[in-house]
């Protein structure tokens, strides 16, 4: 009998244990909330906190999954619920770190939810916010098998979610029905539009191909003391008014963030461990183990709020900020910037224009971009995205960025009213670049672009696609796409060469001048891309018969030398060769024809 006792009181324990775990994790979580979303140093301390204690908390019910069952009643939901949350501080700590291979993490717990059937009995419990939850999960899920390219997995996923808003609506009425049919349709918009041009297997079955930055996509370049800075600090805005989007990215800022990121790799151990003996229970994740790059929070881990070893600069993504937001942001990357390192600055937004005919003031009377700019208070006296003039709140002005130059900065503008941003001066005589978007595209573009994303920002992302798109080449075989692919990668590589020979030339010679700025940044991977890609979309569009006019080609700002390099007879004459192994050779005039 005292044995009989001695059990019950030790699972009384290991109950009251398990309460205090979970409620502590709650806590603890929703705390998180309260965090700024910006610095390094304020959050990382108490990440690092709840992370013990999920750990901590996914280890106890795994070990104790019997004695919990029973005594306790622990449902699968609740097991399911606590891989969410896990799975949840995994994605933020990505967010926040931008360490590509915690979406890895997160997706784990995310798919072993799925894999084991958590939310199952969910609709069972009578129980809408249980549902909610459920749905919640989903969406949840989708986002980050997106950023993964994890395509064949979100087409399902969709179709689940589908299921379950109608299978919550027809059961519970609820008032909020509407605006997860709003969520399911922004989620079918976003996937068609993501897919601009499909690359197609043997059998016709699309490949869905990653263009994050890796060893066989890194542009080459040929070293030099002057290559000084590398890039640290990134801010990622999104404002256009009707693009494609889900969960606070649009499809600018989808592709872009991949841009600035390198490959995740695969963990190296097992992400599944069997439930320390438990025969019957299911195999999950282990919270313990301790991933190759670092546990979060741990002792360490960052030191003064960055790892010198990181392999992605450090981001952050606003959508339609207010310009109080987006300038306390950049404030923040500015303040975070170690010595050699530089901020980027990338926002897509809709013009803000100034019908001011003799301008005095080129940091305020030209207009700007939009930041929370929204379409539907257009009619009702608020900030319009096109067409009106004004000076503007909530609107960024080339002037707004002129104390952020104190700093070495590379910027890049994607919009209708991108040219004005040309004229911010060097006062403070640091590095600074400035890529612009093309103001207009051909009419037969123009509905296209403005809801499935920039044409600028898709040469950025993907050249090979972006040329394709502006072709009205829809799909193109797999063997085709690779054999187009290595004549992008000659133009990447030759215009490399020319930047190099350029700033050779100059010092030896005295020709073929290209600023400072350019050299600088070219010693980073990631600004080096985007700098040789620019330089492929300038020539293209160049050459390509349907952009005519100044104001439909990109422009930068120190301008690049043009017969040196943007009109260079080498550069055109690999995308001739491009253009006809796609047999779209008909669209591009040779070289003089087309200014």
């Amino acid at each position: 009998m005292v044995k009989m006792e001695s059990t019950e009181e030790q699972d009384r324990k290991l109950v009251l244990e398990f309460c205090h775990l979970l409620e502590k994790s709650k806590q603890l979580f929703n705390g998180l909330r309260d965090l700024p979303q910006y610095g390094h140093r304020q959050w990382q301390a108490y990440f690092g906190r709840t992370f013990d204690v999920y750990t901590k908390l996914w280890k106890f019910q795994q070990q104790h999954r019997l004695v919990l069952d029973s005594k306790y009643g622990l449902k699968r939901w609740q097991i399911g619920e606590i891989a969410s949350k896990i799975g949840q501080l995994y994605y933020h700590y990505y967010l926040r770190t931008s360490e590509t291979n915690y979406l890895n993490e997160a997706y784990q717990f995310y798919a072993a939810i799925r894999g084991r059937a958590y939310y199952s009995r969910a609709a069972k419990e009578d129980r809408p916010d249980l549902m909610v939850k459920k749905l919640r999960y989903y969406a949840r899920f989708i986002v980050v098998c997106l950023l993964l390219k994890k395509m064949k997995l979100v087409r399902e996923l969709v179709t689940e979610l589908e299921k379950q808003i109608q299978e919550y609506t027809n059961t519970y009425e609820p008032e909020d029905h509407l605006e997860w049919s709003l969520v399911l349709e922004e989620i079918k918009g976003f996937i068609k539009a993501e897919a601009a041009v499909a690359v197609l297997h043997a059998d016709s079955n699309p490949i869905i191909l990653s263009h994050r930055l890796s060893p066989l996509t890194t542009p080459p370049c040929e070293r030099s003391p002057h290559m000084t800075l590398s890039l640290q600090e990134i801010l990622i805005v999104g404002s256009a008014c009707e693009q494609a989007k889900f969960s606070e990215l649009t499809m600018d800022m989808f592709r872009m963030l991949q841009t600035l990121e390198r490959e995740p790799t695969e963990s190296a151990t097992n992400p599944l461990s069997m439930s320390h003996g438990l025969h019957g229970h299911d195999a999950s994740p282990a919270a313990s183990r301790i991933p190759p790059y670092g546990v979060p929070g741990s002792k360490g881990y960052m030191e003064n709020g960055r790892r010198d070893s990181r392999d992605n600069p450090h981001k952050y993504l606003l959508y339609k900020p207010s310009i109080s937001q987006l300038l306390v942001f950049l404030a923040s990357g500015f303040k975070e910037l170690p010595l050699g390192g530089a901020l980027l600055l990338y926002m897509s937004a809709d013009g803000c224009f100034s019908t001011t005919k003799h301008p005095e003031d080129y940091g305020y009377e030209l207009g700007g971009l939009g930041t929370s700019v929204k379409r539907d208070s257009v009619d009702g006296g608020g900030l319009s995205c096109r067409g009106k003039s004004y000076k503007e709140n909530h609107c960024l002005y080339p002037g707004d960025l002129y104390p952020f130059t104190r700093r070495p900065m590379f910027i890049i503008i994607d919009s209708d009213n991108s040219f004005v941003f040309q004229h911010i001066p060097r006062y403070f005589g640091q590095p600074l670049v400035i890529l612009m978007s093309p103001q207009d595209v051909p009419p037969a573009f123009q509905a296209d672009v403005q809801h499935h994303g920039s044409l600028f920002t898709l040469f950025l992302h993907s050249p090979l696609t972006a040329l394709c798109y502006i072709c009205n080449v829809g799909d193109v075989p797999i063997h085709h796409w690779e054999r187009c692919q290595t004549y992008v990668d000659r133009f990447i590589t030759e215009a490399s060469r020319l930047v190099t020979r350029c700033r050779i030339d100059e010092i030896e010679q005295g020709i073929g001048f290209i600023d400072s700025s350019y050299v600088q940044f070219f010693g980073d991977d990631f600004l080096r891309t985007l700098i040789l890609r620019f330089v492929f979309c300038d020539v293209v569009l160049r050459l390509h018969r349907g952009f005519r006019g100044r104001h439909m080609r990109p422009r930068c700002e120190p301008q690049l030398p043009a017969n040196e390099l943007l009109e260079h007879p080498s550069l055109s004459h690999i995308i001739f060769q491009l253009a006809s192994a796609l047999d779209v050779r008909n669209h591009f005039s040779e070289g003089p024809e087309c200014d």
